[in-house]
């Protein structure tokens, strides 16, 4: 798929998946792609957690006020930031170089054919980043900061339009 389509029919799937695991050597394209993904300063702050394992998956299904559209994943990714800045008085870039590498995440995973959306308010409530974290072992000096569910979308979903050109873009 050409970029440009790809970039064009990503959007954020929250329905069910198809009973069909994610292959791991997807997830490691998927997860690259985050990696690759530009750094404020090269300081590469976002670590990842890739989860395929069913007990945990199972775990994190279970989680209390289940998101819907985090309850049928077939794989995870969390992507884990710092709880602090570094203490060395350099600008650090901790959510910019998260979100670019969740973005480069969502294209990959569309180009691949995998649904998914990005989640993260869900998790700044009710102690659910740190539920999720004590699941998956996250060390205590991070935490998640967003969560993907992956899968092959059992439906097909409308993207929901986007403003025009027109309306958001200014030249000079």
């Amino acid at each position: 798929m050409d970029f440009f389509d790809v970039v064009k029919a990503r959007y954020s799937y929250r329905g069910e998946f198809l009973d069909k695991p994610v292959p791991r050597e997807d997830l490691i394209k998927i997860v690259q792609a985050g990696l690759d993904a530009p750094s404020g300063r090269n300081f590469q702050t976002t670590e990842f957690i890739v989860v395929d394992d069913p007990k945990v998956i199972k775990k994190i299904q279970a989680l209390p006020d289940g998101n819907k559209a985090l309850c049928g994943g077939k794989a995870y990714i969390l992507c884990l930031i710092p709880k602090e800045q570094d203490g060395t008085g350099e600008t650090e870039f901790l959510l910019e170089d998260c979100s670019a590498a969740v973005e480069n995440m969502l294209l990959a995973a569309t180009a691949l054919g995998y649904g998914s959306v990005w989640i993260d308010g869900w998790l700044r409530s009710q102690n659910r980043g740190e539920t999720l974290a004590q699941i998956a072992g996250v060390a205590a000096d991070k935490k998640v900061q967003i969560i993907l569910p992956l899968g092959v979308p059992a439906e097909e979903t409308e993207r929901k339009a986007k403003k025009s050109l027109e309306e958001r873009v200014k030249f000079l």
